[in-house]
């Protein structure tokens, strides 16, 4: 029987799931959180991942130690510290700053289809990272990455595209995440053994 599902998200030991939609066949791996943040269908993230506010795609590679939507503390303010938004922490008598969390919320990232977000790289609030995209180990992504681009470095800047843009602009009209998991069985074997030019060949990309 196969480990993962459709129905049920498969989540590794602690792992903690807030306010947050998880699609068919993902998995969550040991020690992950995961807040205010969507997942697609057939996405993954390994060990002590931590993402929030972010909106994922389908098939994202998510490894460990990876930072999605880290939260800003207010620095235009005269201190940095929580106790500011958090401060029912602090005081009895003192409410959690309601317009804060909801503007942090509202500061999402985006993640594409198909993508690779390598181990410990860090992905910035409002940021996009477009389909078939790499993310190098490390990497810290400030701004915006284009479809099937691979990046890396310390702010993070391209370094190569995986493809010409008129490959990436088939694999995207051909959007196989979107083929229902049947559809996906039945293309295993092109997928294992065809070059993408020979796949988008066969499947009219």
């Amino acid at each position: 029987m196969s480990r993962l599902s459709a129905e049920t998200p498969f989540l590794h030991p602690d792992a903690t799931i807030t306010d947050s939609t998880l699609g068919a066949y993902v998995e969550i791996g040991q020690g992950a959180r995961i807040a205010h943040s969507v997942l697609g269908d057939y996405s993954y993230c390994d060990r002590y991942a931590d993402i929030a506010n972010a909106d994922i795609g389908k098939f994202a590679n998510i490894a460990s130690f990876a930072r999605i939507g880290p939260t800003d503390h207010p620095m235009e303010r005269a201190s940095l510290h929580h106790f500011q938004y958090r401060s029912d922490d602090y005081w009895d008598d003192a409410a959690r700053d309601a317009a804060f969390f909801a503007h942090r919320h509202a500061r999402r990232a985006t993640i594409g289809h198909d993508t690779w977000i390598g181990h410990g790289a860090i992905i910035r609030p409002e940021v996009t990272v477009g389909h078939g995209a790499v993310i190098a180990a490390g990497a810290v992504v400030t701004r915006d990455v284009p479809a099937y681009a691979i990046v890396a470095g310390v702010p993070a800047r391209p370094m190569r595209a995986r493809f010409a843009d008129d490959i990436a602009d088939r694999l995207i009209g051909l959007a196989w995440w979107d083929w229902d998991h049947d559809a996906l069985r039945a293309a295993l074997d092109d997928f294992r053994a065809l070059s993408v030019m020979d796949f988008l060949s066969k499947y009219g990309g």
